[in-house]
């Protein structure tokens, strides 16, 4: 197993393999070429827009908008051509795994659903789903990828992290994809910020950050959001904060500190001072009253 930079080999195992490919500076065009090896599925993640993709083994042509994916079964090692125009940045993220780590996963001996996964897989039907038209990444998935490149551990736990978070992904995908006959478009704005704060809350995330998760304007974010829920995003996010440390606060041998923490601040001094403002008294004060 090995780390490289941000832009290059991120992970290696026997079977898995992850590459992040980043052109911050391109000149006229950035062109890179990607292998499939031998019998493995490719989660493909596209992270900029226009990006072209043409595989040499059919002659395929693919052209992509941005946070767009495909899953992609090779049976034989093949090279794909990636490339922007207009100097526009090409990036993109490649997880490759091998066939038979899938089918171990998967099972599909066990039962008929199991054997229909792997069935869809490796004929390709992952690739669409709307129309002709490559799915749409997920907020979800933008969280994991985040994490995926972020992470710092070496080893065994990097190993275990990283298959955990693709299996994650794996969920995602078919979740996605079951869904395609019952769901045509994809939610409100409103309701996809709800849903990532519902869940991230405790997690050190800023407002800022949501909107370049999902590719939305930040003033589109805060207008649509509070038109929806009468409440700025930064209120609700501090809203769920609070009320979890009020839960918390109670608890005596829970440090302070701790608790500023578990409720996504990064310092304890913010935490102190937003508790305040919302309760009128500091934890401290509160917990000993």
């Amino acid at each position: 197993m090995k780390n490289q930079s941000k832009n290059g080999l991120l992970f290696r195992s026997e079977d898995i393999k992850i590459v992040m490919q980043e052109d911050s500076y391109p000149d006229k065009f950035s062109r890179s070429n990607m292998i499939e090896g031998k019998s493995s599925f490719n989660l493909i993640f596209l992270l900029s827009p226009n990006i072209n993709l043409e595989a040499q083994d059919c002659g395929t042509h693919f052209k992509f908008k941005k946070n767009q994916y495909i899953l992609h079964y090779s049976p034989q090692e093949s090279t794909a051509e990636l490339w922007t125009e207009n100097q526009e940045v090409l990036k993109y993220l490649q997880i490759q795994i091998n066939y038979q780590y899938i089918f171990n996963l998967i099972n599909p001996e066990s039962n008929r659903e199991s054997a229909e996964i792997l069935e869809n897989m490796i004929e390709n039907n992952y690739i669409f789903l709307h129309k002709e038209t490559p799915p749409n990444m997920t907020v979800e998935m933008h969280i994991i990828l985040r994490e995926i490149v972020s992470y710092s551990k070496r080893g065994v736990m990097q190993k275990l992290f990283i298959e955990a978070k693709i299996i994650k992904l794996l969920i995602l995908i078919f979740e996605q994809f079951n869904e395609k006959n019952t769901i045509e478009t994809s939610p409100k704005t409103p309701s996809i910020i709800k849903k990532f704060v519902d869940e991230n809350f405790h997690k050190n995330i800023k407002v800022e950050e949501i909107g370049k998760l999902i590719g939305i304007n930040q003033n589109k974010i805060r207008k649509e959001f509070k038109a929806q829920y009468h409440i700025t995003v930064t209120d609700y996010l501090s809203e769920l904060r609070m009320l979890k440390a009020k839960k918390m606060i109670i608890d005596k041998e829970i440090m302070i500190k701790e608790i500023a923490i578990e409720c996504g601040y990064e310092y304890v001094q913010n935490f102190t001072r937003a508790f305040k403002k919302k309760y009128g008294v500091s934890p401290e004060t509160l917990r000993n009253g």
